[in-house]
C-alpha cells in the first residue's frame, strides 16, 4: 500500500497531530496530494496529513472493470467474501495498520488524531469514527456517502465485499450505525448543492435526519453550485483543517 504524509514545519520542533484523509471512488493517494489545497492550513495549524490510497493495487489483486468496485472502489470495509477477501481489508488498514506505521513516526502524536475523506472516504471517516469513540477527536467530510446499503455503488460494492446478508452491510453505512446506537460527539459535512451525485448517491439528508434524532450535533453546509470534484473539495479544505485544529489542541 502506498500512503503520502505531509509534515508541517511544526514538526521540527516536537510531535503535531494527526489528521488521516480518506480519498473517494477511482482515486489514490495522489488526487489530494496534488488538488487539496491542505499545505497552507497545515502548515497554519502544524497538524500531520495522512493520505492513504483507496484499495489494494497489483496484478495479483482481485478487480473488475467499472469505476465503483475493485480497484480505487475498496469502500473502507473488509471484505469477507473471496476473491476480495484476500487483499481488501481496508477498514483494518485505515483503523489498525497504518496508524500503526504512523505511530513509528517520532514526530506524530497519534493521541492526537482525526479523520475526514470525500465522497466514499467520507462514508470511511464517519463510519469508521462511529465505530471506534474515542480513537478520533473528530469527523468531517466533503460530499459523503451516507447511506450506503441503499444506493447502486453501495450495494454492489456491499454484496460482492461483505456477501447477500445485508444485516453485515449496516456496520459500514452511517445513517444505519446511528440508528444502531453508535455514536460521535459531532460530524460536520460540506455538500455542493450542484453536485451530480447528490440525489443518486450521497443523501445528506439522511444523515441529518439520523444525526437528529441520536442528539448528534451535525454541522451541514449546503453550498450552491458546486460540484463534487476537487475545485468543491479545495474551496472549503482550509475550514475544515481549521475546525479540526481547534479539537486537537491540548
Amino acid at each position: 500500500m502506498t500512503f503520502a504524509v505531509y509534515e508541517p514545519p511544526q514538526a521540527k520542533d516536537g510531535p503535531c497531530p494527526v489528521l488521516y484523509y480518506l480519498s473517494g471512488l477511482t482515486c489514490s493517494h495522489a488526487n489530494v496530494m496534488e488538488k487539496g489545497e491542505y499545505r497552507r492550513a497545515a502548515a497554519e495549524h502544524g497538524i500531520i496529513i495522512v493520505c492513504p490510497d483507496t484499495s489494494p493495487r497489483g496484478d495479483h489483486v482481485a478487480d473488475e472493470d467499472v469505476y465503483f468496485f475493485g480497484s480505487g472502489a475498496g469502500f473502507y470495509v473488509d471484505a469477507t467474501q473471496a476473491p476480495f477477501s484476500a487483499n481488501y481489508q481496508m477498514y483494518s488498514y485505515i483503523v489498525d495498520e497504518l496508524p500503526g506505521i504512523i505511530a513509528g513516526f517520532n514526530q506524530a502524536d497519534t493521541a492526537r488524531t482525526s479523520i475526514f475523506g470525500h465522497s466514499m472516504g467520507g462514508h470511511g471517516a464517519i463510519t469508521m469514527s462511529l465505530r471506534n469513540p474515542g480513537k478520533y477527536r473528530s469527523v468531517s467530510a466533503f460530499a459523503p456517502i451516507c447511506a450506503p446499503s441503499g444506493i447502486e455503488w453501495g450495494r454492489n460494492a456491499f454484496s460482492k465485499y461483505l456477501g447477500a446478508d445485508e444485516t453485515k452491510w449496516r456496520t459500514y453505512d452511517s445513517v444505519a450505525l446511528i440508528e444502531d446506537g453508535h455514536r460521535v460527539d459531532e460530524i460536520l459535512v460540506d455538500q455542493g448543492l450542484g453536485d451530480e451525485f447528490l440525489d443518486a448517491g450521497l443523501h445528506p439528508n439522511l444523515l441529518e435526519d439520523a444525526c437528529k434524532s441520536a442528539g448528534i450535533p451535525m454541522d451541514l453546509n449546503l453550498r450552491d453550485d458546486y460540484d463534487h470534484s476537487y475545485f468543491f473539495i479545495s474551496s472549503f479544505m482550509a475550514s475544515h483543517i481549521a475546525w479540526h485544529a481547534e479539537r486537537l489542541r491540548g
